[in-house]
């Protein structure tokens, strides 16, 4: 994530905190998404900052699943977290809670946040609360006006324990009883007047099935599994900005009860600061609008080739320093802004020129015969016998090699490098006009044949047999070369042409409920191409250029040897330039 000269608020925050001698010799940062869904572009950059804060410092860097709330978590969700963070590069280190270095569940600390929160009761700093939220809404006011205490909030601690141990035992229904901090009901910041620290939630756990029915908020969990881990440094988004002081509340009645950790005979008190959030247009960053779109079918699951998660951009092709690249260049601040997805295209792009294996491919296929193939072709390739074009596999990387084409007197080409009629400045293939196809020979095209609603269905011409491998004897000049395959060795390929998934910039702009009425129905379109023979058998995620047209990768799931399935991950040009 950082660059020798990139010296952001958050690194210059580690630098002084190591330089004041705070970490105890060791910088640990953390990654906790919640295992309620595939991460997303805007958990990449979140990965990209913690792990490459860790990596930058000599540090580590734990992955915790916090898995809190039990309604929508899964093994699914979990195991796809650690799959698409280790795609992208990175990997967790430190001691870990269940037998995996630097690897953590909140939910094994579930016993310690219980008698934090028994001890917070007894020291009278946490109380049981039963107003519904309705009913506290009442209570705790606006920012400009005081709140009005619970009338439970001087229950004796006494009674709050009871309350609170029935809670744990299952006596009372979801919503009938919360426990809540005791802070301070005049606070002008609403997320300080008395939060919920436990809630009633009769809901098995994916991790622990039945163990617990109360479960504890995020907002209390989180501090606690930070300082229990000895995490120095928690980068958060901005939307969290509000939730610091109670963050750095929780952790003062950590150390009151003696539970902040020492590494090298230094308390480790953990800190939390914040930092931008990755939004990109043209999609939503919302895991719940993604999980809708994925139960409605909108798309064809998580990992669709057009949603915004990180299995999703693999499977269309983009890459993990693509990604990475994409994170750095937008970088870390303060400040919310948009990304154009442009940029994380030009990014692919930058990569993929110099990596990916060149073919040629049709997509829209139209047959070209040539009507004097077998002129010029001498006895040993006489009558319809093919010839080979020799072309580089990558003309950037000579280390790549070339690879050898059949080419025989019926071609594909691509429909729209034809024109019967051709426009000013059409130098490709049209009535009377010379071509190059590329690698191979100069074709003249004499004519073509069409069918009852006037469509172009084969095109005639002549070949020049003494201009194979494109250039004429004679010197002449030809303007257009353009890319082919042939018919008698080409392979049928599914092609899925992917565009943005919205029409609008912010599928938001309505509110969340009105975003799907700005799908684009022309998000994908497939179609059947014909493929350089040796494209049979690519391999699942192996990325290609086809020549003039754009970059592709074999599907992850669906391309299977013999009946190949590509996406295109994205056009071969584009207007955008970077800043």
């Amino acid at each position: 994530m950082e660059s020798d000269t990139s010296r952001h608020f958050l690194r210059q925050w580690i630098e002084g905190d190591v330089a004041a001698g705070k970490t105890g010799g060791t910088v640990v940062t953390r990654f906790p998404p919640e295992p309620n869904g595939y991460i997303h572009i805007g958990h990449a950059k979140a990965v990209c900052v913690d792990f490459g804060m860790a990596k930058l410092f000599g540090g580590e860097c734990h992955l915790r699943l916090d898995d809190t709330n039990p309604t929508k978590e899964s093994d699914e969700y979990a195991e796809n977290i650690k799959k698409d963070i280790n795609w992208l590069g990175f990997q967790w280190s430190g001691k870990g809670d269940a037998g995996e270095p630097g690897f953590y569940n909140a939910s094994n600390m579930f016993d310690t946040m219980f008698q934090i929160a028994e001890e917070l009761i007894r020291r009278g700093q946490a109380y049981c609360c039963n107003l519904g939220q309705e009913e506290w809404k009442q209570y705790r006011g606006v920012p400009e006006k005081p709140g009005t205490p619970s009338p439970s909030r001087d229950t004796s601690p006494e009674r709050n324990l009871q309350i609170f141990h029935e809670m744990r035992d299952g006596k009372y229904a979801d919503g009938e009883w919360c426990v809540r901090a005791k802070i301070d009901m005049a606070s002008p910041n609403i997320h300080f007047r008395d939060p919920v620290i436990y809630r009633i939630r009769h809901v098995a756990h994916y991790h622990l099935g039945n163990t617990w029915c109360i479960y504890p908020m995020y907002d209390f969990a989180h501090p606690i599994e930070d300082a229990l881990e000895g995490v120095t440094h928690s980068m958060c988004t901005l939307e969290f900005e509000v939730h610091r002081p109670l963050y750095d509340w929780v952790v003062d009645r950590m150390d009151e009860q003696g539970l902040l950790p020492v590494r090298n005979g230094v308390k480790i008190r953990t800190q939390q600061r914040e930092f931008a959030r990755l939004n990109l247009t043209y999609t939503v960053m919302s895991k719940r609008l993604l999980l809708q779109m994925v139960q409605e079918k909108r798309v064809a699951g998580w990992d669709d080739p057009r949603m915004p998660t990180v299995c999703g951009m693999r499977r269309r092709g983009y890459t993990p320093g693509a990604i990475r690249e994409f994170c750095e260049r937008i970088g870390v601040s303060k400040v919310e802004s948009e990304s154009d997805p442009a940029l994380l295209e030009w990014c692919v792009r930058e990569e993929l020129n110099q990596t990916a294996t060149r073919r040629m491919a049709v997509l829209d296929p139209v047959k070209v015969v040539i009507d004097n193939w077998g002129e010029g072709l001498g006895d040993a390739a006489g009558g319809d016998a093919p010839r080979y074009v020799e072309l580089p596999n990558n003309p950037l990387d000579e280390a790549a090699g070339t690879r050898t084409i059949p080419f025989g007197k019926e071609i594909w080409i691509e429909r729209a490098d034809f024109q019967e009629v051709p426009e000013k400045k059409f130098f490709r293939m049209a009535p009377g006009q010379e071509v190059r196809l590329r690698g191979a020979c100069i074709f003249k095209c004499t004519g073509c044949v069409k069918d009852e609603n006037g469509v172009v269905t084969e095109i005639h011409g002549t070949w020049d047999p003494e201009s194979w491998g494109g250039n004429a004897a004679d010197g002449r000049k030809v303007k257009g070369t353009i890319h082919w395959v042939d018919c008698a060795t080409g392979v049928k390929a599914e092609v899925r042409l992917y565009d943005k998934l919205f029409t609008e910039k912010d599928p938001l702009k309505d509110g969340p409920a009105e975003f799907l009425k700005y799908l684009n129905p022309d998000s994908l379109k497939v179609v059947t191409a014909y493929v350089e023979p040796v494209l049979a058998e690519a391999k699942e995620l192996d990325h290609f250029q086809f020549e003039r047209t754009g970059y592709f990768v074999a599907d992850e799931y669906d391309s299977k040897p013999g009946t190949p399935v590509f996406n295109r991950t994205c056009s071969l040009k584009d207007s955008y330039k970077p800043a």
